[in-house]
């Protein structure tokens, strides 16, 4: 549960003043302290925390038991008595260790930037698997910090009836209930990975090309579901605004049905724990026939995020020029100023795996379907095919598993040209 849903011990509460603490020069060096802290600021107010203050502090050095120096735990800690701040928000990763010693030296509930992503996905999983999924990352990340949220728990207990002895200590035993708990879900969640995977292979024999879109959170992946299905999914200018996987049939040109799939944004320094966790949804994205990589071209961090989201990609065993093609959409052109736009539009004519759109606006969304239709045909042959006209479901078929070119009647029989790929034409072959 979310610590930021309801008062807690530390009189926390959703809409509580926090202050940003950025341990900069540790992790991406592609990124200006400026710009993580934007992103921290984003990531807070996804979680709706109001952040009072944002310190970026260089640390050279990284303390064992701070983090920070000392002197620099003094200004986080002055900057929240000032701000009045109930919440400091370290933008990066904390020993349980390391998060104790802040709380005491500062007087504030401290959470780490693995805490406050877990917290987004937490509020916002609306699926039971999605629930699923957080929570295991959830215990995943708190069972090495019982020792910080419950000391007052480390008592021992007595041994139980003839077995006496010393027993366990109360810390021992709420960690084999986490473990316990988290073998549970796992064994939920692999019936659901396997569920998947039934279904993949149903939509594989029918079969629709899958297509799945991916990128760094609010790159406007959803925005552009909706401009190519006509579908509702919740697309704000919010961090991690989509979590559970959804899919909707779309049309293309030659290609009577397809399936496109949005996933949940990845962000830098993804949290291990999610990653793992989120592993059956990202198996929609390896299964997929074509990835759509949807970066915010407008955003002066484009290519870091780029490299982020292939990072991710790589550590569910997704590599470029190996399986599924991966196409970029170079997304929100209209936030670009007309010169640049036009610049950009260039140089994705020149790339071949690129595309320039605006998915709010809908530029270049046409063009996009037809580079779909392209890169799904490719290999497709040219095949002839002679039928009786009265053969309706064959002629259908073929409609809508290829791309028919000429049809032609003759004494009764249709002369069909059609474009089609090895499988399809096997498929056919074996009706």
């Amino acid at each position: 549960m979310s610590v930021f849903n309801r008062e807690n011990d530390d009189g926390v509460v959703r809409g509580a003043r926090a202050v940003i603490a950025l341990p900069d020069g540790l992790g991406d060096s592609m990124r200006s302290a400026d710009a993580r802290l934007d992103e921290a600021t984003g990531l807070a107010a996804a979680i709706g925390l109001d952040v009072v203050d944002r310190l970026a502090l260089r640390v050279r050095d990284p303390k064992p038991s701070t983090l920070f120096g000392s002197g620099q735990v003094d200004t986080i800690g002055q900057a929240a008595r000032m701000a009045e701040a109930q919440l400091i928000v370290v933008d990066g990763p904390l020993t349980p260790v390391q998060q104790r010693n802040l709380e005491t030296a500062t007087g504030a509930k401290v959470i780490d930037r693995t805490g406050l992503i877990l917290e987004i996905f937490g509020e916002r999983a609306a699926t039971a698997e999605g629930r699923l999924q957080v929570e295991l990352a959830h215990l995943d990340y708190q069972a090495g910090r019982l020792v910080r949220s419950w000391t007052h728990l480390e008592r021992q207990r007595g041994g139980f009836g003839f077995l006496g002895g010393p027993g366990e200590t109360q810390i021992e035993a709420d960690r084999r209930l986490i473990r316990d708990r988290m073998a549970k879900i796992r064994r939920e969640l692999e019936q659901v990975r396997k569920t998947r995977g039934l279904h993949r292979s149903r939509r594989q024999r029918a079969p629709w090309p899958v297509i799945a879109l991916v990128g760094y959170t609010n790159a406007g992946k959803s925005t552009l579901f909706n401009r190519m299905t006509g579908a509702d999914v919740m697309a704000e200018n919010l961090l991690f605004a989509t979590l559970d996987p959804t899919m909707r049939q779309i049309s293309l040109p030659g290609i009577d049905k397809a399936i496109l799939s949005d996933t949940v944004g990845f962000v830098s320094d993804l949290p291990t724990q999610l990653v793992a966790a989120f592993r059956a949804t990202l198996e929609e994205v390896t299964a997929a026939d074509l990835i759509l990589h949807v970066r915010d071209i407008a955003h002066p961090d484009s290519e870091a995020q780029a490299r982020d989201v292939t990072d991710v990609l790589s550590e569910i065993g997704i590599e470029p020029g190996k399986g599924a093609p991966i196409l970029e959409v170079w997304n929100k052109l209209d936030l670009v100023p007309p010169n640049d736009a036009e610049t950009l539009h260039a140089q994705a004519d020149r790339r071949e795996e690129v595309v320039a759109i605006s998915a709010l606006s809908g530029e270049g969304v046409d063009q996009l379907k037809r580079k779909l239709a392209d890169v799904l045909n490719r290999g497709n042959k040219f095949r002839s095919v002679t039928l009786d006209a009265s053969d309706g479901s064959a002629i259908a078929w073929l409609h809508s598993h290829g791309e028919v070119i000429e049809t032609e009647e003759r004494d009764g029989k249709l002369m069909i040209d059609v474009r089609m790929s090895d499988a399809e034409w096997e498929r056919f072959q074996s009706r």
